[in-house]
């Protein structure tokens, strides 16, 4: 089998706690390509002693796709692949190896591969899909002003989706994300059609708790064309009803939390937030109904969209108080357990195991 080139190419600023972790990853590639986009602290020199080729470059204003277009630009010509990567991120060993193999037998000019983007305290992955920033040198170029993907020029994309190679997130908590809705505003001003970054603008807009115009935003992306990925439309339509119900506007609120289970059945993020706003409503039969359909789901879907508070903890411990609330108190005493199991040192859970026990006829 031929040897291919492999090079890592990313952008960075202010992240010198990540370079070592980063360097120590990426090595199996050839070479490590890094366009520094202003940091003030060690970034750079940090990578330069780690033997990383180093570019520096000021975008102003600023956008992601033009910083990654930049830093694609310093991978040589001659580059079989390239691996796009940020410095919060780590490839479990082996990857290059398997890289190749799949590149070669598989015929392919870009590649999918499984993404650990979010874990929980204890280091299990939460939130776990593919993305497909593997690709060949030439033939590729990244788009959006921010949440950018790379889109095929003039080649024909052949891509192949594989579980074999695996990179981990381990992102800075504390890092400030204040860029992001400017840069979506932008970028559907640029593109209006965009379903997937109208999806994010809406998203932004209740994340900054600007209810009214996420509502709108959010309207947008259902009622494009384009936009057909039921678990997006699900989680706009979650967003709309977390919306309505912030502006006090229930009756909206569980229409649409309603609309988003019969859009998208198979995901239980829809059946728990429905469920906390039974329970807001004191309608605690409705809170065990639909949690125990939630439950029904055994594992999250393959996308982004999935959250931890609909698989950790969180469903147990409000199933637990529903139970208790109907009489159902074995059941109560079972769920209180669960969740414990999944965060043992929490003392309110371990009173509640104690005290619910205390209505337990047979066990």
């Amino acid at each position: 089998m031929k040897k291919l080139k492999v090079v890592v190419y990313a952008i960075s600023k202010n992240e010198e706690k990540f370079v070592k972790r980063f360097v120590s990853s990426m090595k199996e590639a050839d070479d490590i390509y890094v366009l520094d986009t202003g940091s003030s602290d060690q970034t750079v020199s940090l990578l330069e002693k780690e033997g990383v080729h180093v570019s520096s470059k000021v975008i102003d204003p600023w956008r992601f796709d033009e910083a990654r277009n930049a830093s694609l630009s310093l991978v040589p010509e001659d580059v079989d692949i390239c691996v796009c990567t940020d410095l919060d991120e780590v490839f479990e060993s082996g990857w290059r190896e398997k890289l190749e193999k799949i590149w070669q037998e598989k015929k392919i000019n870009r590649l999918r591969y499984l993404y650990h983007w979010r874990f929980d305290e204890n280091g299990r992955a939460t939130t776990t899909f593919h993305i497909n920033k593997i690709h060949s040198r030439h033939g590729f170029v990244w788009k959006h002003p921010v949440h950018e993907v790379l889109v095929p020029l003039f080649t024909l994309q052949k891509e192949y989706q594989t579980d074999e190679i695996v990179l981990n997130h381990y992102p800075d908590v504390f890092k400030s994300r204040s860029s992001y809705l400017p840069l979506l505003e932008l970028s559907i001003q640029e593109d209006p059609e965009d379903d997937r970054n109208m999806h994010y603008l809406g998203r932004e807009y209740m994340f900054y708790g600007r209810w009214q115009e996420a509502i709108a935003t959010l309207h947008r992306h259902l009622k494009l064309k384009s936009a057909t990925w039921k678990d997006e439309r699900c989680a706009s339509m979650r967003f709309m009803a977390r919306s309505y119900a912030h502006l006090g506007f229930l009756e909206e609120a569980f229409y649409w939390y309603e609309k988003a289970i019969k859009e998208a059945p198979y995901l239980r993020e829809g059946y728990v937030e429905l469920a906390y706003l039974c329970y807001y409503e004191q309608r605690y039969f409705d809170v065990y109904f639909y949690l125990k359909q939630a439950l029904l789901i055994s594992k999250p879907s393959d996308s982004y969209i999935n959250e931890d508070f609909a698989w950790n903890e969180k469903v147990y411990d409000l199933l637990s108080f529903a139970a208790f609330q109907l009489g159902f108190y074995d059941e109560s005493y079972l769920y209180a357990k669960e969740a414990l199991v999944r965060l043992p040192n929490d003392e309110r859970l371990q009173k509640n195991v104690e005290e619910i026990s205390k209505y337990v006829q047979i066990m």
